[in-house]
């Protein structure tokens, strides 16, 4: 196999004139892109307007995430039913750089926020909808509502006429790979799906100037019951991919992303956007994790052989696509392609030896899927055509070198003779650089970059030029340091020929290479399977991996949420220290927790410490606990921030009641809801209006629920429901020596009941500038109006008796549900039941008398 004998300089590989260049084991990370270079160019064939292209950025949302990670390459296309079916909605999408069709067709409400909730986790560069509905100044409520929320992306108007179900049927019936054949039974009734793959799929032939192979794609519907949901205000909130101050670090998917694959990468941002609903699943992933950390021979050899592969989704993206014109760059990237697909099955073996050792179900399925004997097929079909050493290897020059000498000799005459020439050219140049160097006494060598080509590079140590400056016919010359750059017309010439030389080489080598990919293309589905298997052992090797960075427990799945220890996932891998850890408790008998405290005691820091920790056990992960138990929640809301929006022009007060608006409209008995300082942004009354009726409300379900608030006032919701439970961040209160004044020292430490300090944002103005006569003024007029709020009442006996029967009855169904105790254990257990509800009972003292009450 032929090898450069030239150096590439610009940051890839090097090696000294007349050496060998070696093979590097190091992997390519980035595959050749398949970008939409201009989305635009076929627009105009079936748009009638681009009707929002606003150049305008939003505030950070999941819509803004890390680029590594997946990139702004989706296109969406929706629809929605007009008169009887309005709120229904048909949404097709696909990346440009993963060949996967999801179609999804679902009713929703007026809010659209299952509709807002998918783009923002597709993070589409562009979104199609019919000209009808995106009309300037007529746009349906849909379309504004999309536009409002995503003002970065490109809205593009297609003719109603493209939606069409019939059309999109057959464009499935055609494309869709026999293995993923089924999906026609789930689509084959749904019109709005099937019309938005038309659009999308016609769309997508003209923007990409190629079109899909026959039987090639992977078609898959999606429906919105099989993950739980987090709204874009809860992600962005939590900082699940997106941190809103510095926008990559310190996020959970920055916690637990260790991938190696950037498909590996995508799956894990997905499954934290879409957490698992199923415990079966989840807990197949949780068996997965426990066997690579106990095995270490099986997760370091699955980490080194995950390590090394591509992007497989991009690279089956740009192998089942057919190019309608034959150009050189389409040759040339067709050409690499096969050597990257080659470089993949290359990977598979040992892939499969390694898997053979498991033992849980999900990586045994995993290995059977490697036996798949057309892995093999394709590779042996490869290797007829291709040398068996080509590789895929770094640095511009050495791929040139690897395509131009891709397909094997005497397969092509002409092809042969094309790669004799392509040969006596590099050794022209090498000779008229040694010549040169010879010639002026210089230590020349040749060089190669893919801006310029073949080129001469110099290096003195002392960067001065002998006799002070270069000879004349060196020209375009370049210095860096003590390197200098230049070539001459000689060398320019040798660079044309070069170049023409590697057409014909590139064109010859296309026509072989499309004959091998319609035989590849017979066996697609086991490299969608290969893909699959890839990126979910990616996945499952960077939650292992985040287990041996932090101390995470594995966790369980009951009827109640219990943490012991529980951390801050993100603020544990930020603070130089071990973080306060807290205990969580919430039950069917306690599912509402109202949380008070002073400012700055972590009173928010807990409370998305929880929700982060129930996303990471419902991804399959483990959680930073001593033991954790969660109930399968299937939505999670949060209500966290005091922040004006100007751009929609809603104040704060506006944007709370807009958010605990959405809750109230959509929260189930199985969701969990984070609700911190609502009602701040109005005055006292109103806020402690407020809060006590969406509390009521919230009471109401079943939804297990977090309240941080600093209305004390809300305290008494304890003793009108059983349900609710009042817990406090402790301070504590220290007089400093020098100043004599009191201090307040945060414990970050969740306690019972409530917090006793009514004016801790008083105390905490004591430590800033402010005058002290400002402070004790502040403080008069404090009390005087708190006196006038609302008291606490005291309970009556019968209310008392009333919750510890509840509590009572509440706890024995948890054990029925939950018990795992040997029967010793219950039976003492039990007993510790019944002394805690009659010490309930006592401490309520003795019950009226029958006809006593008013």
């Amino acid at each position: 196999m032929y090898q450069s004998s030239t150096e590439e300089v610009d940051g890839s590989e090097t090696s000294e004139c007349g050496q060998t260049c070696g093979r590097s084991g190091r992997r390519e990370t980035t595959a050749s892109s398949c970008c939409p270079a201009s989305l635009s160019s076929a627009r105009s064939y079936y748009q009638t307007s681009d009707v929002h292209t606003p150049s305008s950025t939003h505030t950070p949302s999941i819509g803004s995430s890390v680029s590594t990670v997946s990139g702004a390459s989706v296109i969406v296309a929706i629809v929605e039913g007009r008169g009887l079916a309005r709120g229904e909605i048909g949404m097709a999408s696909i990346d440009l750089k993963c060949p996967e069709l999801v179609l999804s067709q679902f009713a929703d409400t007026g809010t659209y926020a299952k509709v807002i909730t998918r783009i923002h986790i597709l993070m589409p560069v562009e979104i199609l909808m019919p000209d009808t509905a995106s009309e300037k100044g007529k746009g349906t409520k849909l379309f504004k509502l999309i536009s409002e929320n995503f003002p970065g992306v490109t809205f593009t108007g297609v003719q109603r006429k493209y939606y069409n179900e019939k059309k999109g049927l057959e464009y499935i019936q055609q494309l869709c790979a026999p293995e993923f054949a089924t999906v026609l039974m789930e689509v084959q009734a749904k019109y709005y799906c099937l019309a938005t793959a038309a659009a999308l799929l016609k769309y997508l032939e003209f923007i990409q100037s190629s079109f899909y192979a026959v039987k090639s794609l992977k078609v898959i519907y999606k429906g919105s019951e099989q993950t739980a949901m987090i709204d874009s205000a809860s992600a962005a909130n939590l900082e699940l991919v997106v941190n809103n101050r510095d926008h990559n670090e310190h996020t959970l998917l920055g916690v637990l992303n260790h991938t190696k694959t950037p498909g590996g990468a995508r799956r894990l941002r997905s499954n934290i956007l879409e957490p698992l609903l199923d415990v079966d699943s989840i807990n197949t992933r949780l068996d997965t994790i426990q066997e690579l950390l106990q095995n270490e021979e099986l997760f370091f050899g699955l980490k080194n052989a995950v390590g090394y592969f591509l992007d497989i989704d991009r690279l089956l993206s740009v192998l089942v696509q057919i190019p309608k014109q034959e150009t050189v760059q389409a040759a040339e990237a067709k050409i690499t392609h096969v050597i990257q697909l080659k470089h993949t099955l290359d990977l598979v073996p040992q892939l499969r030896v390694v898997l053979k050792t498991c033992s849980t179900a999900l990586l045994k399925a995993y290995s059977a899927t490697l036996e798949d004997n057309r892995f093999d097929t394709i590779l042996e079909q490869i290797k007829t055509v291709v040398n068996c050493d080509t590789t895929y290897l770094k640095g511009s020059l050495n791929m040139r070198t690897q395509k131009c000498y891709a397909v094997r000799p005497n397969i092509n005459g002409f092809l042969d003779i094309a790669r004799r020439v392509y040969t006596e050219i590099v050794d022209d140049i090498a000779a008229l650089v040694n010549n040169l160097g010879e010639k002026y006494g210089m230590p020349l060598r040749t060089s190669f970059s893919t801006a310029r080509g073949f080129f001469i590079q110099m290096k003195l140590d002392g960067g001065v030029l002998p006799e002070g400056k270069l000879p004349p016919e060196f020209i375009k010359v370049t210095k860096l340091k003590n390197n200098f750059g230049f070539t001459t017309a000689d060398l320019m010439k040798m660079n044309g020929r070069c170049d023409e030389a590697l057409k014909e080489i590139f064109h010859m080598s296309y026509v072989v290479i499309c004959q091998l990919l319609t035989t590849v293309h017979e066996h697609v589905h086991c490299l969608y399977k290969l893909s699959d298997t890839v990126s979910m052992l990616d996945m499952l090797l960077s939650l292992a991996n985040a287990c041996t960075i932090s101390d995470y427990v594995r966790p369980e799945f009951t009827d109640t949420l219990a943490i012991k220890q529980g951390r801050h996932p993100i603020l544990e891998r930020m603070a130089r220290q071990q973080p306060v850890s807290n205990n969580t408790y919430i039950s069917e008998a306690n599912n509402f927790v109202i949380i008070t405290g002073p400012n700055m005691s972590g009173k928010s820091t807990y409370l998305k410490q929880v929700a982060l920790c129930q996303i990471m056990a419902q991804i399959g992960s483990f959680v930073p606990a001593e033991y954790a138990s969660f109930r399968i929640a299937d939505q999670i809301f949060t209500r966290i921030g005091v922040d004006d929006d100007f751009e929609t022009n809603s104040s704060t007060f506006m944007l709370e009641m807009k958010e605990i608006a959405y809750i109230i409209h959509n929260a189930s008995d199985r969701s969990l809801t984070i609700i911190d300082e609502l009602g701040r942004g109005t005055s006292a009354e109103e806020g402690i209006g407020i809060c006590h009726s969406v509390c009521e409300f919230l009471l109401g379900l079943k939804t297990f629920t977090l309240f941080a608030t600093h209305f004390l006032e809300l305290c008494q919701l304890e003793s009108l429901y059983p349900n609710v439970a009042n817990q406090h961040m402790e301070v504590q209160h220290t007089r400093s020596r020098d100043s004599g004044l009191e201090q307040v020292v945060y414990t970050y430490l969740l306690s019972r009941g409530r917090s006793e300090e009514r004016h801790y944002g008083l105390r905490a103005a004591e430590m800033t500038a402010l005058p002290p006569s400002i402070i004790e003024e502040a403080k008069s007029v404090a009390s005087k109006v708190s006196q006038q709020l609302l008291a606490k009442h005291p309970t009556d006996p019968e209310t008392q008796r009333q919750r510890a029967v509840y509590h009572l009855a509440t706890r024995l169904l948890q054990t029925a549900r939950n018990s795992r105790l040997d029967p010793e254990s219950l039976r003492m257990y039990l007993k510790r039941l019944k002394k805690q509800y009659e010490a309930e009972l006592q401490a309520a003292g003795p019950a009226e008398p029958a006809g006593s009450g008013n």
